[in-house]
C-alpha cells in the first residue's frame, strides 16, 4: 500500500478520528484541509445496513441537488419522431436514434449521461457492454427511459445525481465541489442524504444508516453523527 504524502498526512492531523462531526462541521473541515490546487468533487459516503444480495434490499434512485454539481453534464438523447426535436429544445448536445447507437458502437463516448424514450430501448440495450461498466445505461428507475425527454434533460443538466448501493452495502455519491459555499454544499447533502434514507428498503432490518462520511476527491475522510438518520 502506497504511504500517504505529506500533505494528505497534514490534512489528516487536523481531523479528530474519535470524533463524529455535525454535517456543517463535517463539510466546514473538509473545506479547510483541502490541499489539491484543482476544483475537487465532494462525496458522500453511507455505509448500509441492507444487503444488496438480495432484491428486494437494494438502494437506488436519483435526487436533483438544490445547488447543482458545479458543471452543467453533456447529455445524450435517443429516441424518435417529435421526441429527437424536444430533446433538442431541452439543451440536450447529442440527439438521434440508431445512428447515434452506431456512433457508440464505433468507440464514441463523448458524453455524461443517457437519456431513452421506451420504443428505442430495444436498440440501446444492444450497448449494455459498453454503457453498463461506465453507468451511462438508461434505466427506469432513475428517470432515464423516459417520452418525458424535457423533464428529463432539464433535471439531468440540474445536477440530478444517481445513487446506487455497491455489493458491499455502501453508498458513494457527489453533491458538489470544494468551491461552493458551505451553506449551498451542506444543502446538497441533506437532500442527498433525506433522499437514502426514504429509500430504506422495509424488508431492511436493524439499524440502517450504519456510517456516513464526507471527504473531498484528494483529502480524507470526516465521520458525520449517523444519529439524525437513523431509520
Amino acid at each position: 500500500m502506497p504511504k500517504a504524502g505529506k500533505k494528505f498526512r497534514a490534512a489528516t492531523a487536523q481531523i479528530d478520528a474519535t470524533k463524529e462531526y455535525q454535517l456543517a462541521d463535517a463539510v466546514g473541515l473538509v473545506k479547510k484541509v483541502k490541499f489539491a490546487k484543482f476544483d475537487e468533487t465532494l462525496e458522500l459516503t453511507m455505509v448500509l445496513g441492507v444487503d444488496p444480495r438480495k432484491a428486494d434490499q437494494m438502494v437506488r434512485g436519483t435526487v436533483v441537488l438544490p445547488n447543482g454539481l458545479g458543471r452543467s453534464k453533456r447529455v445524450c438523447v435517443v429516441a424518435s419522431g417529435e421526441k429527437i426535436k424536444e430533446a433538442r429544445e431541452a439543451g440536450a448536445e447529442e440527439v438521434g436514434g440508431e445512428e447515434i447507437v452506431d456512433k457508440i458502437r464505433g468507440g464514441w463516448l463523448d458524453f455524461d449521461a443517457m437519456i431513452a424514450t421506451p420504443d428505442m430501448m430495444k436498440v440501446v440495450g444492444t450497448l449494455g457492454k459498453i454503457l453498463g461498466p461506465r453507468g451511462l445505461m438508461p434505466n427506469p428507475k432513475t428517470g432515464t427511459v423516459t417520452f418525458d425527454v424535457t423533464k428529463a434533460v432539464q433535471e439531468t443538466k440540474a445536477g440530478k445525481v444517481e445513487y446506487r448501493v455497491d455489493k458491499t452495502g455502501v453508498i458513494h455519491a457527489p453533491f458538489g465541489k470544494s468551491s461552493f459555499d458551505a451553506e449551498k454544499l451542506v444543502e446538497n447533502a441533506k437532500m442527498l442524504i433525506d433522499a437514502v434514507v426514504k429509500a430504506k428498503p422495509q424488508t431492511s432490518k436493524g439499524r440502517y444508516v450504519k456510517a456516513v462520511y464526507v471527504c473531498s476527491t484528494m483529502g480524507p475522510s470526516v465521520r458525520l453523527d449517523a444519529a439524525p438518520y437513523h431509520a
